[in-house]
C-alpha cells in the first residue's frame, strides 16, 4: 500500500509513476484505490492499461473486501497487487481505526510505503512516522519517500532522523516540480477525460519516481508480503442467451463514475453492456434498461442541454416502464433544469425538480439507508451503506416526491431521504457499490427482462425477436 500521513501529500502521483514503471518492465499489476473514489481509479488505468479497483471496508465490509481483492487479482495470475490508500494512513470514521487505510493495510497485510510532505519540516518528520508507527491499527511501514524536498540539505536531516528514530529505510527523495501537481475542481482531481495531457503527468511522474527513487527496494516490498492464496471459484452461470438484457450505460467526460465491480456484476447477472456517449448520440439504442452514473454534468451543460433527442426519446421509455437508474449526475440530467454559476440550463425533465448549485457541499461522506418502501430494486426494511458527494440539491419550494430511502447518515436529496422512484426509476444522490447491494444487478436485469417481455407482448412478437 502506497500512503500517507495526510492527504495531498503526493500517494497519488508516487502511485501513478510507479504503476507506468512496473508496466514497463511486463510486470503484471493489479491497482487499487482505498475508498469510494472514482477520479484515482481513472488516471490508474491510463497509468496501468488495466481496471482500477476500489476496496472500502466501511461500505463494503471486511469480507467483501477481501474477496474482491482476490477475485480481481486472479484476472491477472502471477501478479503484484498496489493499493493507494486515501487521505492520510490512519484517517476514518471508526476510532478503532478498522476503516482506514491502515485498518485495510492490516485486513490485507501488507507492507506500506508512505509517502511525506517534507515542506517546511526537517528532523521532525521522523515524529510523524513516530506516530503513524504507533498508532493502531499498527501496521509495518517498511520505507518512506519524501516528496516536495526543497534541498539536499533539507533531504539529508529528515533521512537521518527516520531512519536514526524509526528504523525505516528512506527509499526516495522527490524534489518540489510545479509539473508533477494535479489539477484540481470542486470535487477533487479533474478526470483524465478533462485533464490537458494525462499522459504526460504520468510520464513526468514515472520519470521522477525512477530517477529519485530506489526502485530495487520498493520491488522487493511485494516481495517482503506474504503470498496469497487465491480460491478456485465455481464459474459464473450465465442465463439463456435468449434472455440476457441491454443495458445502456451513459460513458463519457460528463458521466464517467462507475464501480468496475457494478459494471462486472451486471455482465455476470446476464447484462449485455451499450455504452452510450451522450454528446454524441440523439437516439436511444436498443436497450432494456439505462444506467446512468454519476460525473460532471455541470462541465458540459450546455452541451448537454442541447441534446434534445436523446433526452425526449429516454422520456419517453422511461414513462413506458422501461428501468433506469440513476447516481447524483444521472439524477440531475434527469431533473427539469439545473442552475450553475448563475446560468439556468433545461435538461431530461423525466423528474419534476430543479436543481441548484452551492459554493459548499450539500452532502459528502458516507450515507446509512433504510429502505421505507419494496421496489423493484430494493425490499422494505433493507439497510444500505453508500457515498456522497455533491454540490447541488432540489430548489427551495420543490414538491416532495416518492422516495425509497429515509437517512440515518449524510445528506441525500433533502437531509431525510434519498432515491426518487418513479415508474421503474431509481434516482439518487447516492453512489452505491455492489458489495453493499449485493442482489441490485440481479434486480435491475429482471426489471430489464421484464421490460422487454412486456414491450413484446405488446407487438405480439416473441420475447427474442424484439
Amino acid at each position: 500500500m502506497i500512503s500517507a500521513s495526510w492527504k495531498s501529500a503526493g500517494k497519488t502521483t508516487v502511485t501513478l509513476g510507479l504503476l507506468r514503471l512496473l508496466g514497463r518492465e511486463g510486470r503484471p499489476v493489479v491497482s487499487f484505490k482505498k475508498g469510494p473514489d472514482y477520479i484515482d481509479p481513472m488516471w490508474h488505468r491510463v497509468a496501468s492499461g488495466s481496471e482500477c479497483y476500489n476496496l472500502d471496508t466501511w461500505m463494503m465490509g471486511e469480507q467483501a473486501c477481501r474477496d474482491s481483492f482476490l477475485r480481481a487479482c486472479s484476472r491477472k495470475p502471477g501478479s503484484v497487487a498496489l493499493i493507494e490508500g486515501n487521505h492520510g494512513l490512519h484517517d476514518g470514521l471508526d476510532m478503532a481505526g478498522s476503516d482506514s487505510s491502515a485498518g485495510l493495510a492490516a485486513l490485507l497485510d501488507l507492507p506500506v510505503l508512505l509517502v511525506i510532505d517534507s515542506r517546511r519540516v526537517n528532523r521532525g518528520v521522523a515524529a510523524q512516522v513516530l506516530g503513524l508507527q504507533a498508532m493502531p491499527p499498527k501496521v509495518r511501514i517498511a520505507g518512506v519517500i519524501l516528496n516536495h524536498v526543497a534541498s539536499s540539505r533539507q533531504e539529508s536531516k529528515q533521512r537521518q532522523a527516520i531512519e536514526t528514530f524509526c528504523k525505516v529505510p528512506v527509499l526516495g527523495a522527490i524534489p518540489s516540480d510545479a509539473s508533477l501537481l494535479l489539477p484540481e475542481r470542486h470535487l477533487g482531481l479533474v478526470t483524465v477525460g478533462e485533464a490537458s495531457d494525462a499522459e504526460a503527468f504520468i510520464r513526468a511522474a514515472a520519470e521522477q519516481v525512477g530517477r529519485h527513487c530506489d526502485l530495487a527496494a520498493i520491488r522487493a516490498l511485494f516481495d517482503s508480503a506474504d503470498s496469497m492464496t487465491i480460491p478456485e471459484t465455481a464459474p459464473v452461470s450465465r442465463p439463456n442467451k435468449d434472455r440476457i438484457a441491454k443495458i445502456g450505460v451513459f460513458r463519457d467526460a460528463a458521466f464517467c463514475f462507475y464501480y468496475p465491480d457494478n459494471l462486472d456484476a451486471l455482465r455476470n447477472a446476464g447484462a449485455e453492456l451499450v455504452f452510450i456517449d451522450t454528446f454524441n448520440t440523439s437516439i436511444l439504442p436498443d436497450v432494456d434498461g439505462l444506467y446512468i452514473g454519476g460525473g460532471f454534468p455541470e462541465s458540459f451543460f450546455e452541451q448537454l442541454s442541447r441534446n434534445e433527442g436523446l433526452q425526449r426519446d429516454i422520456r419517453d421509455r422511461i414513462e413506458a416502464g422501461m428501468p433506469a437508474w440513476a447516481e447524483c449526475g444521472g439524477l440531475i440530467w434527469l431533473c427539469r433544469s439545473a442552475t450553475w454559476e448563475g446560468s439556468k440550463w433545461p435538461l431530461a425533465g423525466v423528474i419534476p425538480l430543479d436543481i441548484v448549485y452551492q459554493r459548499k457541499p450539500a452532502g459528502c461522506g458516507y450515507l446509512e439507508l433504510e429502505s421505507c418502501t419494496g421496489s423493484g430494486w430494493f425490499t422494505a426494511g433493507e439497510r444500505v451503506r453508500a457515498h456522497e458527494f455533491h454540490y447541488s440539491k432540489p430548489a427551495e419550494g420543490s414538491q416532495p416526491l416518492f422516495c425509497q430511502f429515509d437517512l440515518s447518515r449524510g445528506y441525500g436529496l433533502t437531509g431525510r431521504e434519498d432515491g426518487i422512484l418513479y415508474r421503474n426509476l431509481f434516482a439518487s444522490y447516492a453512489h452505491f457499490h455492489v458489495a453493499a447491494t449485493p442482489h441490485w444487478a440481479e434486480h435491475f436485469v429482471e426489471l430489464s427482462i421484464h421490460y422487454r417481455m412486456k414491450l413484446a407482448g405488446e407487438q405480439g412478437l416473441n420475447y427474442k425477436d424484439l
